[in-house]
């Protein structure tokens, strides 16, 4: 390669990476939402209604984004989103020791692709992994102390669609829904299932900065 086409190339590689380096932003976004468990059948139950339920507990959702990658068309951007579920009820007709409740805890690190990102309407698409912790409540569902597992940790995928809306300035709304398919809390019940969907359905706010 001769001296002109290397200077060439150099210059381009430079600018290149002055203008990604620019592009580069953060995000800072809080959501409130709902998250959703399936019910699951209780093996070796006598009762009719042999399923566990859960209730539809309020979450709270923190995220950290960093841009790494913009364009008109699309942009990447890596991004933390941390949710926590403090009160999911628990509803079974089969008197046994299952806590009254639980709280749960996500951790999932994960690539966000933003497709027209300067658009005023983005629609996106989320995949990660990271881990995840229960923890059962002092008081079982029929009454009386829990004296079984008090905590359960475990891994878990993450995947998530969403749209975020312009707002003013550097602000933003954002609606989506996340799954985070996870192993099963330790609730002192054998059900059909090792692993399950917890489906956050939320929205908020995101600052651009």
């Amino acid at each position: 390669m001769s001296l002109r086409r290397l200077t060439i190339v150099v210059l381009v590689s430079v600018c290149s990476f002055v203008a990604y380096a620019t592009a580069q932003k953060n995000e800072l976004s809080g959501l409130v939402g709902r998250t959703f468990v399936s019910d699951q059948v209780i093996t070796g139950s006598t009762v009719s209604d042999n399923k566990l339920r859960f209730g539809n507990g309020l979450s709270l959702e923190v995220n950290y984004a960093r841009h790494i990658l913009n364009g008109d068309l699309f942009s990447l951007a890596l991004e933390v989103p941390i949710v926590f579920n403090p009160d999911e009820d628990l509803h079974a007709a089969l008197p046994s020791r299952i806590p009254e409740s639980y709280r749960s805890f996500f951790v999932t690190p994960a690539a966000r692709l933003n497709v027209f990102p300067a658009a005023a309407v983005s629609p996106w698409v989320s995949f990660g992994g990271g881990f995840g912790h229960f923890s059962n409540s002092a008081t079982l569902l029929f009454g009386g102390h829990n004296p079984g597992p008090t905590g359960t940790t475990t891994g878990v995928l993450q995947a998530g669609v969403g749209l975020d809306v312009s707002l003013f300035h550097n602000f933003s709304l954002r609606g989506e829904a996340r799954d985070f398919w996870s192993g099963t809390p330790q609730l002192d019940v054998t059900t059909r299932k090792s692993r399950e969907h917890n489906l956050l359905v939320g929205g908020g706010v995101v600052w651009h900065f």
